[in-house]
């Protein structure tokens, strides 16, 4: 399974609330109306919270970068299969009619996109958890950046052998509900896509997701002590400069699993 990974950032004369109004009522029934035609295995879109706890993660971690305002993913079956949808002439009418509505809401030029790999660490069977309205449950997102000094390989082994286990020991300390690492692929199939919106952000290594039960959250030392954990060590990789976290809220809108 390959991923979309889509980090936006709304256009400056939307305010936020209007943004994600057009994205969920207006884009999304869009992009479903073109499932067929593009193979589309899953689509998600995550919705920022305007929250204080999102000021509060990127302090507690340095200066970092502002959040975005949400973030679209969508999966399909492997790179292989959606390199052959894509050639096709009805791949390429769906793409394109996305592509215009998405300039009337998105700020393309500052909004990065990428082909991502997921590696589940603490993940529930069945893959059931969403953070829906009205729950209390919210999704945790890090695009994260490796230091200047780490060879990528060495930055992706070190997140998914050190820092993974790290998370997993302390997964029920802090009330983590489900814990995957998202690593960008490398895809010939980014140049294509990034030239097409003008994308002049350079991508993420990756992202880190979290689902979390807030009315669940516990207030021990045990969870004060594996988030100072998770922080100490995401210093030993991670740019903080380049990189940023956020809650949101999810809105399933294909999912054919």
């Amino acid at each position: 399974m390959i991923r979309l990974v889509f980090a936006l950032r709304r256009k400056a004369d939307l305010s936020r609330e209007e943004f994600q109004a057009y994205w969920r009522e207006k884009h999304a029934p869009l992009v479903a109306s073109f499932a067929t035609e593009l193979n589309i295995h899953r689509y998600v879109q995550t919705h920022t919270l305007t929250d204080s706890a999102n000021e509060a993660m990127r302090q507690a971690r340095g200066n970092m970068e502002p959040e975005y305002d949400g973030v679209a993913e969508l999966w399909w079956e492997d790179e292989r299969a959606l390199t052959e949808q894509m050639q096709s002439n009805t791949a390429s009418d769906a793409g394109a009619a996305l592509l215009e509505d998405e300039k009337k809401f998105i700020d393309l030029p500052n909004s990065p996109l990428w082909f991502a790999y997921e590696y589940p660490q603490i993940n529930p069977a069945p893959e059931t958890i969403l953070a829906r309205q009205k729950s209390n449950i919210v999704r945790l997102f890090f695009p994260l950046r490796h230091k200047a000094e780490i060879p990528e390989d060495k930055a992706r082994h070190y997140w998914l052998t050190h820092h993974g286990p790290l998370v997993r020991s302390h997964g029920a300390a802090s009330g983590t509900l489900c814990y995957r690492q998202v690593h960008r692929a490398n895809s010939g199939l980014d140049a294509g896509i990034q030239a097409a919106r003008g994308t002049q952000v350079e991508s993420y290594l990756g992202h880190a997701e979290a689902w979390v039960d807030l009315s669940r959250l516990p207030q021990t030392n045990e969870a004060r002590t594996a988030n100072k954990a998770f922080i100490a060590d995401e210093h030993n990789f991670i740019d903080m400069s380049r990189s940023t976290i956020f809650f949101g809220k999810e809105y399933s809108v294909i999912d054919k699993r």
